[in-house]
């Protein structure tokens, strides 16, 4: 038996390091925050309560029911939540809130990319139209500028 190169007495009760030199930190554990990759969830953060398996969890969210997920479904988030296994919904809606999950996951930037791709997505023909306009005025602009300073330098 030979000791990890990462171990060391000071190391978590978990076992996991915090060794810089390390850089994944997104672990399967109980109370990490996820994102669902796809089905009729899709889109939606839960939270791991209980490993089944190496291939299920128990999750559950404030806007739904606990069930199972199988691991190929979820994107492990940075955001982790201090609860104990198989919480009370009561405990957990009180754990997401005191650790500001939903800011935390807006503010992200993986959180915020998917809030834009969501209202990309919402936009109608007209507002496309719209944005082609302000980016070719935006753009416009911009060149004028670039003129101006262009000139100012080479006199």
């Amino acid at each position: 038996f030979l000791p990890s190169p990462h171990f060391s007495p000071s190391s978590s009760a978990s076992g996991l390091s915090d060794d810089p030199k390390m850089p994944f930190k997104r672990y399967v554990e109980i109370g990490r925050v996820a994102l669902v990759n796809y089905g009729e969830d899709y889109g939606k953060l839960v939270v791991i309560v209980d490993v089944i398996d190496q291939n299920r969890a128990l999750v559950d969210a404030p806007d739904m029911e606990r069930f199972q997920m199988n691991f190929k479904r979820l994107s492990l988030t940075d955001i982790k939540i201090d609860i104990k296994r198989v919480p009370k919904k009561k405990e957990l809606l009180d754990a997401m809130e005191k650790a500001d999950v939903k800011k935390k996951w807006e503010n992200s930037s993986w959180g915020r990319k998917l809030i834009v791709q969501k209202r990309r997505a919402s936009l109608t023909d007209f507002d496309r139209f719209k944005l082609m306009l302000a980016k070719i005025k935006r753009a416009g602009l911009v060149r004028q500028e670039l003129a101006k300073l262009k000139k100012e330098n080479a006199s």
